[in-house]
């Protein structure tokens, strides 16, 4: 199916991408890798009269260290170039196990993760992870520019902060200090070009004395929105688990199973996605200390 007819810009900087945004309103659609956008156009569920393409900006597709403060990904970084780059497998490992997830190699090659955060989708391979890491999204518009954490960010399936004139221009994730791990898990029914059952990502960090100083997990395909779970991270703040097989992290991914909001659709009930919540925080956090003995 051809697409439809639009007008096509190719804005060389932020500011001239926002300035075109303002211009034409509605009538305007932001293209990055355009794994959503297009098939949504080609099925004429969307028909922007203008496109904006932000594939000429210079700096917005690949990550970097900012200052020691911590690391910034711009928005057109591919999955593929997140489940590849030996930055974010050495430093946030687990976004890259969430990148290498999404989609398929030839999705990965295209989908972006400002596109993937824009989309809002509850089953989101990326939006978990970076959740887990405390991420930022900075987003850019006539009236300057804004940063919110990531769990601001997602309102709805499928809506977000982002108003109508604004571009998110880059994804913030702080410095870790201490010894830390991250593990995802995702649960379908196949290996690739498949949605989330339910998904889980967590990340670990030690404080000095050898107890959890930070606990973050967050669950995706279980409620409208990607969710972190506060309880888990109370449960395992200070705790100091005796082997991997602590009976804590059951504590723990109970705790996960009771703050998810799954609903029953044709590829899985509540129930059962509910107890995969379970099964899969358990797992991550298994793996995720796992790792984290191995370091100390």
């Amino acid at each position: 199916m051809l697409l439809p007819k639009f007008d096509y810009h190719a804005p060389t900087t932020i500011d001239e991408a926002c300035s075109m945004l303002g211009h034409y309103g509605a009538k305007a659609k932001i293209l990055a890798g355009g794994t959503d956008l297009l098939v949504h156009m080609k099925k004429r569920l969307l028909s922007p009269e203008q496109i904006i393409s932000l594939n000429k900006i210079e700096g917005l597709k690949e990550a970097f260290s900012q200052n020691g403060t911590g690391l910034v990904l711009g928005p057109l970084s591919t999955a593929a170039y997140l489940a590849d780059s030996r930055l974010i497998q050495e430093r946030i490992s687990v976004l890259a196990q969430g990148a290498s997830r999404l989609g398929s190699p030839l999705i990965r090659n295209r989908a972006t993760v400002g596109g993937n955060l824009i989309t809002a989708r509850p089953a989101s391979d990326l939006a978990p992870p970076l959740l887990v890491l405390s991420a930022k999204v900075t987003l850019k518009g006539p009236r300057g520019e804004r940063t919110l954490p990531l769990e601001d960010f997602f309102l709805g399936p499928g809506q977000t902060a982002v108003q109508a004139d604004e571009i998110l221009t880059k994804i913030l994730i702080p410095n870790i200090q201490g010894i830390s791990a991250g593990a995802y898990i995702k649960l379908g029914t196949r290996k690739a070009l498949e949605i989330s059952l339910v998904n889980t990502a967590c990340f670990l960090e030690l404080a000095q004395d050898g107890s959890i100083k930070l606990a973050r997990v967050a669950l995706g395909a279980v409620a409208p929105i990607p969710l972190l779970t506060p309880s888990v991270s109370k449960i395992l703040a200070g705790v100091k688990p005796k082997n991997m097989d602590d009976p804590v992290f059951r504590e723990a991914a109970r705790a996960a199973a009771q703050e998810s909001k799954p609903i029953t659709d044709h590829r899985g009930s509540a129930d059962y996605r509910r107890y995969m919540v379970e099964i899969l925080t358990w797992r991550t956090l298994k793996n995720a200390y796992s790792q984290l003995m191995e370091k100390v």
